[in-house]
């Protein structure tokens, strides 16, 4: 399998434990990121030229994943884990 960019982990290189304890422990970050890896796959398949989308469709997904991304980040604030 190649390589899928805006992984979380390169997303918040500074955060990886706390994503991993935040995904361990927490039901609502858990789907959060499930989701997040779900939406950023299906980019990731449509810019590869794997999956055919329309323009609006990627755009689409391009628009969930950031707020998925902001939600994340948020959560990752309340933690402690980014500034």
């Amino acid at each position: 399998m190649t390589h899928v960019p805006h992984e979380l982990q390169e997303e918040f290189p500074e955060a990886a434990e706390v994503l991993h304890q935040l995904k361990m422990a927490n039901p609502h970050f858990q789907a959060l990121a499930e989701r997040y890896a779900q939406v950023n796959h299906e980019i990731h398949l449509i810019e590869s030229e794997v999956q055919p989308a329309s323009d609006m469709a990627a755009e689409d997904l391009k628009k969930e994943r950031l707020v998925l991304k902001d939600e994340i980040a948020d959560l990752l604030r309340d933690a402690g884990a980014i500034g």
